[in-house]
């Protein structure tokens, strides 16, 4: 096959001999807007003719005092720092340049969704957001960004024209639980850290953050009259033997209420996992010799039911070595205290019980059964919604009716080993779909014979050749297992285990781009969904992704286009131009196999350079500078041209308009 090359231009105006800003201004619009490359797809979108531009004059329009305002409120802080506009939000009937957020009947939405749907009018005349609730207009306004030309995702200030297509959308989701587990027990993460990922998460309406605070090798939350639980249980984390690079960590309350703060301001509930009766040799490390602690008996060495007799640390990734007792008072004290405080600063209805992973040399059915019938109704105490592994809907279980069961074994169809997903519909349960093999974002993207991406980083159990965006998307949760319909599914999760991950750049680097993926999964009717449609769509969020600081894996499967926007502040002085002229998005493609070519609008032309930290295995840099320098010999008014081209790079490229 040829090599191909695509260009992308943009044109600039320059003074000679006078320090000139360079402005722009966007081309007349005659016929309907191209489509707009949004993810996840909306229910219903129409497109019309014409065009809205944001300017320095446009206000954000909403009632004061309402939860409309707070949204508005939002929106300006997302725009502000690209557009470089104020974008105040003020009251009253708004005006032809700006943008209404209204809360209100949506008579286009049907009933059953409108705590999440919201309507979309854009137009010359200015933008409408209608929804019934704040968090359908907070879901309406992560449309608007995305109608926006990508470089709205610059943190600092970039260049427009800020257009926005004449459209129509009328959008909700298919499920109300769109979820995003990050595993903070085997590595510790800051909350700093899982703030970053809510911004990243909430941007693709996911609303659901389920957080996994306890395992063998960490219990990560401070817990009242149970200092050891974090003084002892926090300390390590996977390899920590004979490894400094890997130490643990915990938060106070006062950290997990401000993260369970946070991610409600962006509409997504926290939902606490504390796992049970396995999963938990930290806990049992720090509770066996607390013979002082007046809420136990004295005798809290009966919490252990691990292979191990007395217990010891195992900081690898091995599981199904721990159990607490079942028949142990202490267990359950333990127990009730976690739940009662976590429960009391979590804003999600759904209590997370964890329930996988106990082998039956570690508990045989009958006593695995007995703990989670005793520990259920300490959930319930709290006024929590049980939610578990589908091993709780195993033998001898008896989970309260409405409970909610997530499915992650990779089986399908009737499959022996789906059988827990049935047995819990059996039981009036309702289904989390996670399957490993489309939801697990711990998981290489390449294994086995093919290669190992990301190397050193990943695991690949449930996916032997690696699990890309195509497993993420190519499924339908309604009907992964028989028996089990979309009557039962509330909802899907991806799920990021921690065994290999350290850091925020390797979390976002296996979370994007497949979370994207998993965000249409949950979000668009299953007969509006496309593979082929998708992919094109998903390569527009690279140069968003980039724009935001957000590391991701350039999959080769994706489309990847170049995006080339020209810089705010390009002056000629005194007849020269020297500096950066434009940024360059080019997602996967290293600088070295990227040119440019600048004519200079006065019959001479030139190479440019560019100009960006090299990528690393995990760590993707695709946002590149595009510098030149060039001296007018006389006054005049110059177009200049910028061209980047690269290799091998898909023919979807923006178009950057000209600036005169």
């Amino acid at each position: 096959m040829p090599t191909r090359r695509r260009s992308t231009g943009l044109i600039i105006a320059v003074l000679a001999g006078y320090a000139v800003s360079i402005t722009s201004s966007p081309p007349a619009s005659a016929g309907p807007s191209a489509t707009p490359q949004l993810v996840p797809k909306p229910v219903s979108m129409t497109l019309g003719t014409g065009e809205f531009t944001i300017t320095s004059l446009t206000h954000i329009v909403a009632e004061p005092g309402s939860a409309a305002q707070a949204v508005a409120e939002d929106l300006a802080a997302y725009l502000r720092p690209a557009t470089g506009y104020p974008l105040p939000v003020v009251s009253g009937p708004g005006g032809a340049r700006d943008i209404r957020l209204e809360l209100g009947d949506t008579p286009e939405l049907p009933p059953s969704q409108a705590v999440e749907g919201y309507v979309l009018d854009a137009g010359p005349e200015g933008v409408n957001l209608a929804a019934e609730t704040a968090h359908g207009l907070f879901n309406g306004i992560q449309t608007i960004r995305q109608l926006l030309p990508a470089r709205v995702e610059s943190r600092t200030t970039a260049r427009g024209p800020w257009t926005i297509p004449s459209v129509h959308v009328v959008d909700h989701p298919r499920y109300g639980y769109r979820g995003l587990m990050l595993d903070i027990a085997r590595h510790f993460q800051t909350p700093e850290t899982v703030m970053r990922l809510i911004d990243e998460a909430s941007a693709y309406k996911i609303n659901t953050l389920h957080l996994h605070v306890s395992d063998d090798q960490g219990f990560r939350i401070v817990i009242d009259g149970f200092p050891n639980l974090t003084d002892v249980g926090s300390q390590g984390s996977v390899g920590t033997d004979g490894r400094t690079m890997d130490p643990g960590g915990f938060w106070t309350q006062q950290d997990y209420q401000d993260v369970v703060a946070y991610a409600a301001a962006h509409f997504m509930s926290v939902v606490p996992e504390v796992d049970s009766p396995g999963h938990n040799n930290a806990i049992i490390m720090s509770e066996y010799d607390d013979t002082a602690n007046p809420l136990l008996n004295g005798h809290p060495q009966d919490i252990n039911c691990s292979v191990n007799h007395p217990p010891q640390w195992n900081f690898t990734g091995d599981v199904g070595h721990s159990a607490l007792c079942p028949e142990s008072e202490n267990s359950f004290t333990i127990y009730d205290a976690i739940i009662t405080q976590l429960a009391a600063m979590s804003s999600s209805p759904y209590f997370h019980v964890g329930g996988d992973e106990v082998p039956s040399t570690v508990l045989s059915q009958d006593r695995y059964a007995a703990f989670l019938n005793a520990e259920m109704p300490l959930v319930i105490a709290q006024g929590k919604t049980v939610m578990g592994w589908a091993e709780l809907a195993g033998p001898g279980t008896d989970p309260p009716a409405g409970s909610v069961a997530e499915y992650w074994n990779p089986a399908s169809g009737d499959s022996p080993d789906t059988a827990t997903a049935r047995e819990a519909v059996a039981k009036g349960m309702k289904i989390v779909m996670a399957p490993a093999n489309h939801t697990y974002l711990d998981l290489k993207y390449v294994a086995g014979p093919d290669g190992d991406v990301p190397p050193g980083l990943g695991l690949s159990w449930a996916c032997e050749l690696g699990c890309d965006v195509d497993e993420f998307y190519n499924w339908d949760p309604g009907g992964y297992v028989t028996g089990v319909t979309d009557q039962d599914v509330i909802g899907v999760e991806g799920a990021l285990w921690a065994e290999t991950v350290r850091n925020l750049r390797e979390i976002q680097y296996l979370v994007f781009p497949r979370l994207i993926a998993l965000s249409e999964v949950g979000w668009t009717p299953q007969s509006a969904r496309d593979y082929a449609d998708f992919l094109p769509r998903l390569a527009a969020q690279g140069a968003r992704l980039t724009l935001a600081g957000t590391n991701f894996h350039p999959t080769p499967k994706v489309p990847w286009r170049l995006d080339l926007a020209a810089s705010p502040d390009v002056r000629a002085v005194d007849g020269d131009v020297d500096g950066t002229l434009a940024s360059l998005s080019a997602p996967g493609i290293p600088a070295a196999s990227i040119t440019v070519s600048i004519d200079w609008g006065d019959g001479t032309a030139g190479a440019g350079t560019v100009d960006g930290t090299p990528a690393t295995p995990t760590c993707v840099n695709s946002l590149y500078a595009i510098a030149g320098s060039h001296r007018y010999t006389s006054p005049g008014v110059f177009e200049v041209t910028v061209t980047a081209s690269a290799p091998g790079v898909p023919d979807a490229v923006a178009r950057i308009p000209s600036n005169r």
